[in-house]
C-alpha cells in the first residue's frame, strides 16, 4: 500500500515534468509496474479530452465550501460542503474520481455533482470535505493527480 503511494507521487512528478499544463494520459499509456510512460499525443488540449475510465490527468484544482453550503448544485442536489463531491465543467454527473495530492500522497474518492470551476486555468473544484482529506487548505490551489474510476454510462 505504501509502495503504491510513493509510485503515484513519482508518477505524478514524472508526468507533470513532461507536460505543459493539463494533459491527457490514458491508462494504457502508463506502465504501472515500471512507471515509465509510453508515447502520448501532446497535441491534445482540454477541449479534446476523451473521458474514459482509467484515464489519468494532472489538473489544477481548488475547493469551495461555506458560501455554497445548502445551495443547489448543477445536478439538482443540495451542496454539502462536508461531502466528498466535486465540480467539473464537462465530466458527466455521477463520474467517480480518485484525486491524489502529490505533496503528501493523500487520496480521496469523489463524485462529480456540480459544474465549475469558472476560473481560468482551473479544471476541478473539490468540496471542502474532500479538500480536508487531501490536506490542501494552506495551498488553496494545487496540481492534483486525477484518475477517472467510473463513468455513469
Amino acid at each position: 500500500m505504501r509502495r503504491g503511494r510513493y509510485f503515484l507521487v513519482l508518477l505524478f512528478f514524472f508526468l507533470y515534468g513532461c507536460s505543459a499544463g493539463s494533459r491527457y494520459y490514458s491508462s494504457s499509456m502508463l506502465d504501472r509496474k515500471g512507471g515509465e510512460s509510453k508515447e502520448w499525443d501532446q497535441s491534445l488540449q482540454d477541449e479534446d479530452f476523451i473521458y474514459e475510465a482509467g484515464n489519468i490527468y494532472i489538473w489544477k484544482s481548488s475547493f469551495y465550501g461555506k458560501k455554497f453550503h445548502g445551495r443547489l448544485t448543477a445536478n439538482g442536489e443540495t451542496f454539502d460542503m462536508h461531502s466528498l463531491t466535486c465540480a467539473h465543467r464537462e465530466l458527466p454527473f455521477g463520474t467517480i474520481l480518485r484525486v491524489t495530492n502529490p505533496k503528501n500522497s493523500n487520496s480521496v474518492i469523489v463524485r462529480v455533482n456540480d459544474r465549475g470551476p469558472f476560473i481560468k486555468g482551473r479544471s476541478l473544484d473539490l468540496s471542502q470535505g474532500a479538500a480536508l482529506q487531501l490536506d490542501m487548505f494552506e495551498d488553496g490551489v494545487l496540481d492534483l493527480l486525477v484518475e477517472i474510476l467510473e463513468l455513469p454510462y
